[in-house]
C-alpha cells in the first residue's frame, strides 16, 4: 500500500503556476474589498446634463426567466404630458413631469458622478394605471444604479435591472 505524500514543487514551471495561483487568489481577495456596494451609483458628471431636457421613450423590464427583455407600455400622461426630466443650468437640481404630477430633486456630485436625492412631487390624483407608472418611475429615479449618456440618448439602469431610455428634447419651451 502506498501513502500519498506532499512533494514540494521543484521545477520552474510548477513554481510559476503556484505563484500565479497565489497571485490570482490575492487579486480576487483584494477586489472583493474594492467592488462598490450594491447601493453605489455611477454616472457621467452632472455638467454633461446642464440645461438639458429628456423624454422617456422606452422602459425595458428586467429579463424574465428565459432571458427575454420585455418593454413596459408607456402611455402618454394626462393631457398628453410625457414623462420628462429637466436638468437646470446650474447643475444643482432636476425637475420634470411624471405625466400627471411634477417632481423635483437635488443633484449631489461625487467622484462616481451624481446622485439624485430629496425627491419631491406634487400629489394630484391620476388614473390608477398612471399612478402606478408614476410611483414606479419615481422609485427608479431614486434607486437607479447607472446613468449612461450616448449623444441624445440617456439610459437609466435600475437596481432591479429595468432600463429607462430617454431621448433629448429641445429645452427652449422650459
Amino acid at each position: 500500500m502506498r501513502i500519498a505524500t506532499f512533494r514540494p514543487f521543484k521545477g520552474p514551471i510548477e513554481r510559476f503556476f503556484l505563484i500565479l495561483s497565489c497571485c490570482g487568489l490575492g487579486f480576487l481577495t483584494a477586489c472583493a474589498n474594492v467592488i462598490p456596494p450594491c447601493s453605489a451609483k455611477t454616472s457621467p458628471p452632472s455638467s454633461e446634463f446642464r440645461n438639458t431636457k429628456w423624454e422617456l421613450v422606452r422602459w425595458n423590464l428586467a429579463p424574465n426567466s428565459k432571458g427575454e427583455v420585455r418593454a413596459r407600455q408607456i402611455p402618454q400622461g394626462d393631457n398628453s404630458n410625457p414623462i420628462q426630466i429637466i436638468f437646470d443650468a446650474n447643475g444643482e437640481r432636476v425637475s420634470g413631469s411624471t405625466g400627471c404630477n411634477r417632481f423635483t430633486a437635488r443633484i449631489t456630485e461625487d467622484a462616481k458622478g451624481f446622485t439624485l436625492d430629496q425627491i419631491a412631487s406634487t400629489k394630484m390624483a391620476c388614473a390608477p394605471q398612471r399612478m402606478e407608472l408614476e410611483n414606479d418611475f419615481l422609485y427608479e429615479l431614486n434607486d437607479y444604479r447607472t446613468i449612461v449618456r450616448n449623444g441624445d440618448q440617456l439610459l437609466m439602469i435600475g437596481a432591479d435591472r429595468e432600463v429607462l431610455s430617454f431621448m433629448q428634447k429641445s429645452n427652449s419651451s422650459k
